[in-house]
């Protein structure tokens, strides 16, 4: 085929074709963001819904705050999105007093919590430059979204190997966050708590999450001769303090009550014992229907089940008498083997009180009529 047959035509290279751009128009790519070089001088933040059953004390959310140039992460729980705003304050109060610094600037998405006018007249106060991420572009906030992604992975894969209750999923976040503060991140040598802090961590107080911790008995409340410790499950770790704190399981003394979350100094932990998922290992067992090979000898055995419902007195007047005696004969046979003597005495004497108080007289039964049958109730008193 021969090319000099097509006729030529000028084509301008900065022309538009708007038919072309309505059909096969695309997202524009993200630039890749450079880090900070100082602390502070940019804070991530981000809201993330747990889709779980609240927390013991009623959360539902958390709000992170991420520094850029360390990636050191600060973890809130709230129960409503409204709380972002009192966290925010809490948060940038804190950190400046601890580092002697501002925040420069403030990056989110634009959800109602951060576009909040209260929002916006506190930053501009201080000085803090908002920077809003554009609509439906969670690229732009990556840094939050990512690390909201890697906490709730890992809060996921704590409760299921621990066997703990959802409800527990705020402590799991906080021991989570905990440790991705003190691990070093692919891209720098240096953990986000040794940049945030000018110290390495101390990885040695690091324990299995869950796992059971034998609890040592406040002085107050130890005694002397007894168990010395408290059976619990490890839930974390204590803020500003060196306590870990644990949820009681086992416990017999008064003042302290199972399912309470205690902070302690003094434990030992067995890392390699998980109570609540023995627990649940153990009720599905309990709860299964007895094999019809169970002989007779083995049910007779167990302990039956009494009811713990208090009874109530019932009071019909001062002529009628309760008494409720084990043991009574049922039948007028019964009397004859058991103290005979001194049932046919008491037959006897009942009789005898009868006719003298003329309770009935002797009459013929009229025609067409059927006697009605009488019971006397055989009792000890």
């Amino acid at each position: 085929m021969d090319l000099k047959l097509i006729p030529k035509s000028n084509v301008d290279l900065k022309h538009k074709c708007e038919v072309c751009v309505q059909a096969k128009q695309t997202r524009n790519s993200f630039k890749p963001v450079e880090r900070n070089t100082q602390i502070l001088e940019l804070i991530h933040s981000d809201v993330c819904d747990s889709n779980r059953s609240p927390t013991r004390g009623g959360n539902k959310y958390i709000v992170t705050f991420i520094d850029d140039f360390s990636s050191y992460c600060h973890i809130y729980l709230i129960k409503t999105k409204d709380e972002v705003f009192d966290k925010l304050k809490i948060y940038k109060s804190d950190v400046e007093n601890q580092l002697e610094k501002n925040i420069k600037r403030f990056r989110s998405d634009k959800g109602g919590e951060y576009t909040s006018n209260e929002l916006g007249v506190f930053c501009e106060e201080h000085g803090v430059i908002h920077e809003v991420t554009p609509p439906y572009s969670p690229q732009s906030n990556g840094v939050a979204e990512r690390k909201n992604r890697t906490l709730m992975d890992m809060v996921n894969s704590m409760l299921l190997s621990s066997g703990l209750l959802e409800n527990l999923w705020g402590e799991a976040m906080l021991t989570a966050c905990f440790i991705l503060n003190g691990i070093t991140l692919k891209d720098n040598e240096k953990t986000p708590y040794e940049l945030w802090k000018g110290r390495s961590p101390n990885l040695r107080i690091l324990k299995v999450w869950g796992c059971l911790a034998k609890v040592l008995i406040p002085d107050p409340k130890r005694k002397k001769i007894g168990h010395k410790t408290i059976d619990a499950v490890f839930l974390g770790y204590a803020k500003n303090s060196s306590a870990n704190r644990s949820l009681v399981i086992n416990y017999e003394v008064k003042e302290v009550a199972n399912n309470t979350v205690m902070e302690a100094r003094d434990a030992t932990f067995f890392e390699d014992i998980f109570p609540y998922k023995t627990r649940i290992y153990k009720e599905i067992q309990t709860s299964e229907k007895p094999s019809s090979s169970t002989t007779i000898e083995n049910l007779e055995s167990q302990e039956l089940r009494r009811s713990k419902r208090a009874r109530v007195e019932k009071n019909f007047g001062d002529n009628f008498y309760t008494f409720l005696v084990e043991g009574d004969p049922t039948t007028y046979k019964a009397v004859i083997f058991l103290d005979a003597p001194f049932w046919k005495e008491a037959i006897n004497d009942e009789f005898q009180s009868i006719i003298q108080n003329n309770i009935w007289m002797l009459t013929n039964l009229p025609a067409g009529n059927k006697a009605i049958g009488a019971n006397r109730c055989l009792g000890k008193s």
